[in-house]
């Protein structure tokens, strides 16, 4: 055991007990009546709509095409899907007790949510359709897809382990000699290394996926709660709940350092396509702050609704998407394309 009950029984989020009002709380102007790519947009990120999920939304994930967007919302044991031309929910796929992450493949094809009855669903996107779960690690929470599809990684923080499911046969086995408390996994963009953030020993462990071996640990900030690789490989990006703080490790060295003073309760994190910017939820701040990967500082704070936990980008970097737990909502973001020199800019 490593100390995390009390974390663990969600919907605890680091102290602060989730849902705390069921009002919308979305505080940031709405964007200029955008609805969808390519529309007029303010030369900065700005919140564009709030969709209303009606249960706890914990994770995020955007399909390869952009369509669709996933968040698992645990209270109601399902996913919701929205339809990222409208904004609008159009369906719930049933799936274990207490859905907290999710991933889609590369290619679009399969869904994957862990939940907390320490299994992973896997869905077909095409049909929504629901395999029998995978049985993993216990505690399983935060989880990766290989870039080829042929593995997914799961963080399993009550055992301190990582499970690895072979995406073919469905089966998985378990790496252990992690850090205490593995809650969030990333991996690289040649699928070499899987990044793994241990939120109760304040570290990151490095595991090579050819041999399953975790090859160094790298020290961060206080209780780091979610993890990003940037589209290059060359950093990773980890979230410090306790602190304020994001440590920027660089990968060639595996050496860490830190952006501090970033927000209150910092939990997940995301990457643009070009690696220009990293996402990351502060959920005591109800906001976003935006880092310029350039000069690692904080270039803007969005407002969105109350208790912004995950948050995931779309593969054309046009759209962030962050999920809200204590209001039920999922805040839709657009991005500034950088090309505007007016107030006005058209899309990209």
């Amino acid at each position: 055991m490593n100390g995390l009950s009390s974390f663990r029984g969600y919907p605890t989020v680091s102290g602060r007990p989730a849902r705390l009002f069921s009002g919308l709380t979305v505080t940031a102007a709405l964007a200029l009546g955008m609805t969808g790519v390519g529309t007029a947009t303010a030369n900065a990120d700005s919140v564009m709509d709030s969709v209303r999920l009606g249960a706890d939304p914990v994770g995020v994930a955007v399909s390869p095409d952009g369509t669709r967007a996933y968040v698992a919302t645990v209270d109601n044991d399902s996913v919701s899907v929205i339809d990222t031309a409208t904004n609008d929910l159009i369906g719930t796929i049933p799936v274990g007790a207490g859905p907290l992450d999710v991933a889609v493949s590369a290619d679009g094809k399969w869904m994957y949510v862990t939940t907390r009855d320490n299994s992973m669903s896997v869905i077909e996107t095409a049909t929504n359709a629901v395999a029998d779960p995978v049985a993993v690690g216990v505690g399983a929470y935060g989880l990766a897809v290989a870039p080829d599809g042929t593995k997914v990684y799961v963080a399993n923080v009550d055992e301190d382990s990582v499970s690895v499911i072979d995406t073919a046969t469905r089966e998985a086995v378990d790496i252990g000699g992690v850090g205490d408390g593995p809650i969030d996994v990333a991996v690289s963009p040649d699928g070499s290394e899987v990044y793994v953030a241990n939120t109760v020993d304040d570290s990151v462990s490095v595991i090579d996926t050819a041999t399953n071996a975790v090859l160094t640990t790298v020290s961060v900030g206080a209780e780091p709660r979610g993890i990003a690789v940037t589209p290059d490989g060359s950093h990773v990006y980890v979230t410090n709940s306790s602190g304020g703080s994001v440590s920027v490790i660089d990968t060639a060295t595996n050496e860490a350092v830190a952006i501090d003073a970033v927000g209150d309760n910092l939990i997940g994190v995301a990457v643009t396509p070009d690696g220009s910017r990293v996402y990351v939820t502060a959920f005591n701040d109800d906001s976003v702050r935006v880092i310029d990967t350039a000069t690692n500082t904080v270039i803007e704070t969005l407002m969105v609704g109350d208790g912004p936990e995950a948050v995931a980008v779309s593969e054309d970097g046009s759209r962030a998407y962050v999920t809200n737990n204590n209001d039920a909502t999922l805040s839709v973001v657009a991005i500034d394309s950088g090309k505007c020199t007016g107030s006005l800019c058209f899309g990209s």
